[in-house]
């Protein structure tokens, strides 16, 4: 018996099962890459936090108990 080219049509319930399969997919994939995307995010706040604890290290005891403004530091054209 021979294997026919086009196959009935998906019936309504087919064709919904179909729909939500390749739905799912579609949702695999995005999860995968936004989980790719916080996983980047975590490296680079990680980094960012080391920066400004190794900056907070390096960086004068202020003869004041107030903040230092990064803003004081700027050059006189900004």
């Amino acid at each position: 018996m021979p294997h026919p080219q086009h196959p009935h049509p998906p019936t309504d319930t087919e064709q919904r099962l179909i729909d939500l399969e390749i739905k799912a997919s579609f949702a695999e994939d995005l999860l995968e890459r936004l989980d790719q995307v916080i996983i980047r995010q975590q490296q680079q706040i990680d980094s960012l936090l080391r920066e400004v604890a190794d900056l907070r290290e390096r960086s004068p005891a202020p003869d004041t108990g107030e903040p230092r403004s990064l803003r004081d530091d700027l050059p006189p054209h900004y």
